[in-house]
């Protein structure tokens, strides 16, 4: 089995903590709400939303991977999830791109219809401006805010973790 097979099903059952074990130190990771996270950020951006997560369900389909220590992955999945915010229920299609060195995720790409995703998760103000920059911009740095404040509660005033 490789990576990109024990990642989704670590995190079909929430196991975030397995999920950001399997992040290279110096791994990226961006998606429309996160446009670049370190390895560390990453790990910490899955337990977040996963422990914030409400009526969570997620299905994967692994469509392509190499081998078990390094190559490309690709991957199809969809969250059902009640968004926090505004206690709208959202279904996202995500398609994954990884890259994996030495049995661990170095490169993560996660691509979604923004405007898809805002009108469910925001309403009537995502489905009339979420195809906007406006939109965008704002919903990622309420989403970056977010994690810095996740960040400083589980560390105290150190805030994100160093890159290991």
């Amino acid at each position: 089995m490789g990576i990109a097979q024990r990642f989704f099903d670590a995190f079909a059952i929430g196991d975030y903590h397995s999920m950001g074990l399997m992040y290279a130190p110096t791994a990226t990771f961006s998606d429309p709400i996160f446009p670049l996270l370190s390895g560390p950020e990453t790990a910490l951006m899955w337990e977040m939303l996963l422990t914030r997560a409400q009526d969570f369900c997620v299905s994967v389909n692994v469509e392509e991977e190499e081998s078990q220590g390094g190559g490309h992955a690709r991957a199809v999945w969809v969250a059902r999830y009640l968004y926090g915010a505004t206690g709208r229920h959202v279904e996202n299609r995500v398609r994954t791109e990884m890259t994996c060195q030495a049995g661990r995720i170095v490169k993560q790409v996660d691509h979604f219809s923004f405007w898809n995703w805002s009108r469910q998760a925001l309403g009537a103000p995502g489905l009339l401006l979420g195809w906007t920059p406006i939109v965008r911009k704002k919903v990622q740095h309420e989403a970056q805010a977010q994690l810095i404040k996740f960040a400083d509660r589980k560390f105290g005033r150190q805030g994100m973790p160093a890159a290991r």
